[in-house]
């Protein structure tokens, strides 16, 4: 599946062969995915056929990665910035297991018609509301299981993010089992990745 090596990166550079196998490299300065498991993420809860929601995909950096993961599951990508999905949409020409949304991740019942059953909600906002985000689109969806990235600063700047993620998991925690809260320093600063499963 040569297809597979294409889209984000395109510079040679990224690509590499071990074993008589080609590989792709996997940046955590910019992915907090990639992050999250050079942190020590014991389980990864993206496999093969896993259809995943992803909330903030951007220019699809981190979903490209996801795609060869999942392979033959899908992944609907929702971004609310035109520019962004513009570079987005490209990626899914070469990718025909993304499927661009461009909506305000706020108001999943605007795209509730496209999503088909996810076992996976992904998100990656950086937005004050961002929790209650994840969690509306978590219940909406009836997801087995979600990953966010938590940015302390954007829910609260004045805030020590330690507090910041303390109150975050105890938000999470009334709905959802948190089964892992890793902290993505140095590759993404006052971020943490939660990974969560009904209780």
């Amino acid at each position: 599946m040569e297809e597979i090596f294409e889209g984000v990166y395109r510079r040679g550079k990224q690509l590499f062969t071990y074993d008589g196998k080609r590989y792709r490299a996997w940046n955590p300065y910019r992915s907090k995915m990639a992050a999250a498991i050079l942190k020590g993420l014991k389980e990864m809860p993206i496999k093969k056929g896993s259809n995943i929601l992803y909330l903030g995909v951007a220019t699809g950096t981190t979903a490209s990665h996801l795609s060869d993961i999942v392979q033959n599951g899908t992944i609907y990508g929702v971004e609310i910035s035109f520019k962004a999905m513009k570079k987005f949409v490209e990626l899914c020409k070469e990718r025909k297991n993304l499927i661009p949304i461009l909506a305000d991740a706020s108001k999943p019942d605007s795209y509730a018609a496209i999503v088909e059953e996810v076992d996976l909600i992904y998100q990656d906002i950086s937005q004050k509301n961002q929790v209650e985000i994840f969690l509306k689109n978590m219940e909406k969806f009836d997801a087995k299981q979600g990953i966010i990235m938590v940015k302390a600063r954007s829910i609260d700047v004045a805030t020590e993010p330690k507090k910041v993620f303390k109150n975050v998991r105890e938000n999470i925690e009334k709905f959802y089992r948190v089964k892992h809260m890793i902290n993505l320093s140095p590759y993404a600063k006052d971020h943490v990745s939660i990974i969560v499963a009904p209780p």
